[in-house]
């Protein structure tokens, strides 16, 4: 009967919310809860209380959460009263439950806070890209501007190269061509004075 009453008082020595919701103590095998020996009136018990508190259907909901707990409590209570080693091992079982909800909160929560991590390095590295990239646009449309003006630099140098050398082509021409002709006047004056050099003296006759 101790190792009963003791099973008991492990389910049921706990904090239960009241309508208000404060938290008071349930004491020892005196709580407030409905006698759940009609599991339809229970089931409907149960889903009154889940409708009043507004509790989500899906999803991770504490209040329902804690209306089900509440009930699996109750259900342990009034099998171990009937049965101590029944109790005990809805007990064990309840509690395998619990840690491994709490194991998955916790994985649940480091991934969360993993993803969070993940993110923001995404996004600072989505910034960085960014600025890199506009960096870069920046400094691209500066190499084409400089191209730009070199290869108008190249097109006048170029012209100015070509106006050179066609003025110089033409005042070499025209150096050559007076050349030429003052070559040709001066063979042609050597060319008279030559014949006239070599032309035979007539004789002069006596009167």
């Amino acid at each position: 009967m101790d190792g009963r009453r003791a099973v008991v008082g492990s389910v049921c020595f706990k904090h239960a919310s009241d309508e208000i919701g404060r938290d008071q103590p349930a004491g020892f095998l005196c709580l407030p809860m409905r006698m759940m020996d009609d599991p339809v009136a229970s089931q409907e018990d149960l889903d009154s209380k889940l409708q009043t508190r507004q509790a989500r259907e899906t999803g991770i909901c504490p209040v329902r959460e804690e209306l089900f707990r509440q009930t699996f409590d109750e259900v342990i209570r009034q099998v171990t009263i009937n049965c101590a080693e029944r109790g005990l091992l809805l007990l064990r079982v309840r509690d395998e439950i619990r840690m491994r909800i709490a194991a998955y909160q916790t994985l649940y929560e480091s991934c969360i806070a993993f993803g969070m991590r993940k993110a923001l390095l995404s996004e600072q590295r989505k910034m960085e890209m960014e600025e890199a990239v506009n960096r870069l646009a920046t400094e691209n449309q500066d190499l084409e501007r400089q191209v730009q003006e070199l290869k108008e630099l190249c097109e006048a140098t170029e012209k100015k190269e070509l106006e050179r050398r066609t003025q110089v082509y033409k005042l070499d021409e025209k150096k050559h061509t007076d050349e030429v002709q003052s070559l040709t006047k001066s063979n042609a004056e050597f060319k008279k004075k030559l014949e006239d050099l070599l032309a035979p003296s007539q004789p002069v006759h006596k009167k």
